[in-house]
């Protein structure tokens, strides 16, 4: 279980990271504000891209096009990593519920089989 705590907390770190130096370098490129910033960052990270703020340099735009290739993948990479691991820890519990069922069911049996001799 640890395994998977660190696993997600590490995935969520990568976007929250990825999420503050878009932020910080939009910031510092574009002089928007830190919520401007921010949600461009998010936007952009996203696919959404709803177009109303945008770059406007040259510089910017390079930057966004890396910015985009590099952090796509791996937003994409952590979020599929966090839905593994909560499939993962779902596929165990439906597991022990099973088992148990199973046990349950199998000392009924042996019950019933003694109790008819």
């Amino acid at each position: 279980m640890l395994k998977i705590r660190t696993s997600i907390i590490s995935a969520i770190m990568s976007i929250t990271s990825l999420i503050a130096f878009g932020s910080w370098a939009f910031r510092l490129l574009e002089n928007w504000t830190w919520a401007e910033s921010f949600y461009f960052s998010v936007a952009t990270l996203t696919t959404v891209g709803y177009g109303d703020i945008h770059p406007t340099t040259g510089e910017t735009r390079v930057f966004t096009a890396f910015y985009i290739l590099v952090g796509v993948g791996i937003v994409i990479a952590a979020l599929t990593s966090i839905g593994g691991k909560f499939l993962a820890i779902q596929e165990s519990q439906l597991s022990d519920n099973i088992t148990r069922r199973v046990h349950r069911h199998e000392e009924k049996l042996v019950d019933n089989a003694k109790k008819l001799k």
